[in-house]
């Protein structure tokens, strides 16, 4: 079984800034390249993707639009730790944050492309962590 645990979120106005973090423990290989994507979501609307980054490769990344220029995401040398840098935020940033995981993942294509694409769903991922709240003030 795999655990993925987010840390990092707060409350901040509008403007400044957060990192969060997301942990993968478990049953898993890390040696075997893997899709991580970043979520959020208000209650009573839809989940949205913000960024995904596939582990293999070149590590390569994808932005939604709202977000672009905004925040990173990036991986640490054991590609079990996931960081969301979160800059110049704005108060409709404001959600519950969720990281996961696809281990079925083929290739970059099939993660960051797809975000780039639009078609990156979460229905493609099979781990999910409880999620950290961020709270950004006007």
């Amino acid at each position: 079984q795999v655990h993925l645990v987010e840390s990092g979120g707060g409350s901040v106005q509008a403007g400044g800034s957060l990192r969060l973090s997301c942990e993968v423990s478990g049953y898993f290989y890390s040696g075997n390249n893997y899709c991580v994507a970043w979520f959020r979501q208000v209650i009573g609307r839809e989940r949205e993707v913000v960024s995904a980054i596939y582990t293999g490769g070149t590590g390569a990344t994808g932005y939604a639009d709202s977000v672009k220029g905004r925040f990173i995401i990036s991986q640490d040398n054991t590609k079990t730790t996931f960081y969301l840098s979160m800059n110049a935020l704005k108060p409709e940033d404001t959600a519950m944050y969720y990281c996961a995981a696809d281990f079925a993942s083929h290739g970059s294509w099939y993660c960051s492309g797809a975000l780039r694409r639009g078609q990156l769903r979460g229905s493609s991922f099979d781990s999910w962590g409880q999620g950290t709240q961020v709270t950004v003030s006007s």
